[in-house]
């Protein structure tokens, strides 16, 4: 058996199933519910909540497999056990039991940073591992995330004592139910644009619920912060609020000019994925002997991994790679 990056995404050759399948797929993993990583696959293997995310984005989810974390379950040969992987709200890494016991592991989208609205991270430990390298580059190193959620509150109430109003932008599912969950909590009201406020709705019916929240009507009152998707930013959707002062919610904000990228005044390092020293560690204490980096930095990472003493290649174009 092995592994091989096709056109929708990653598939374990000689089973039916595939790893985030970008298209429709006959069975494929679904490590969590951003738009990226779902499709209408004929059958579904994921946690209750990606499920829940994906039936929001999608419609009905056929002959959907809804598996708790720890739980381990057969598929033929295999064993298969899905793990959390800190990134949203019911994401989730695989863990691949082959017959003999050799433990393949792909994380999906990961994050080791603790936090409010997502389960908290284990490590899977394993003998091979595949890796998802978004922020894989030396010099994505985030600040602590309390410091920059600090950084965040400071920023808002520096705008709201100056009588304007202030904008968040966060994508609609992850990034802006852990800000809105902290700020809530600290005392602040939130109006969110639909997108953001039916996703905080499935937070509160997953049992993560967002107080002091009410959905955006076109209206922010005085003492309001509002959150709002960043694509519909450009196309003149804050026109009507002026004054306003507005800041993005990403880990791009590491990079010159990150809040210019998103037509934002300041930006925060805030993400939803591990850092690059985050990455390492977390390799490490897998104690997987052969690593696979895919996606983003995957190169960098896997370079950096070999000077670390650690097999590891990148994932390039599509291929077979043996890892059974």
């Amino acid at each position: 058996m092995s592994v091989e990056l096709r056109r929708n995404g990653l598939h374990l050759t000689g089973t039916p199933l595939s790893l985030d399948a970008k298209r429709k797929s006959p069975l494929s993993f679904v490590s969590h519910g951003h738009s990226d990583h779902i499709a209408r696959h004929e059958s579904t293997i994921a946690t209750a909540a990606t499920l829940r995310f994906m039936a929001h984005r999608l419609g009905p989810v056929r002959a959907p497999l809804a598996v708790p974390y720890r739980r381990p379950f057969a598929l033929g040969p295999l064993m298969l056990e899905l793990l959390p992987a800190g990134h949203i709200l019911g994401s989730a890494q695989l863990r691949v039991i082959r017959a003999d016991g050799r433990r393949i592991v792909y994380t999906g989208d990961l994050n080791t940073a603790p936090s409010l609205t997502a389960e908290a991270t284990e490590v899977a430990t394993c003998d091979t591992l595949v890796i998802e390298s978004t922020f894989g580059h030396p010099r994505y190193r985030f600040p602590p995330r309390p410091e920059v959620l600090g950084q965040v509150e400071t920023w808002l109430r520096a705008q709201l004592n100056r009588g304007v109003t202030p904008v968040l932008l966060g994508y609609p599912l992850g990034k802006s139910q852990e800000a809105m969950k902290q700020l809530s909590d600290r005392g602040f009201r939130l109006v969110a644009h639909p997108s953001i406020f039916e996703v905080a709705e499935l937070y509160a019916e997953l049992g993560v619920p967002i107080d002091n929240l009410r959905r955006y009507d076109g209206r922010v009152e005085p003492g309001e912060v509002l959150f709002f998707p960043p694509h519909l930013v450009r196309g003149g959707g804050l026109a009507p609020h002026w004054p306003r002062a507005t800041a993005v919610l990403t880990g791009w904000a590491m990079d010159p000019g990150g809040a210019r990228r998103y037509g934002a005044d300041v930006a925060f390092p805030l993400s939803d994925h591990a850092d690059f020293p985050s990455l390492m560690r977390y390799v490490k204490d897998t104690g997987a002997t052969e690593v696979i980096t895919c996606h983003g930095f995957a190169e960098e990472l896997a370079q950096a991994l070999c000077d670390a003493g650690t097999d590891a290649r990148p994932l390039g174009k599509p291929q077979q790679m043996a890892l059974f």
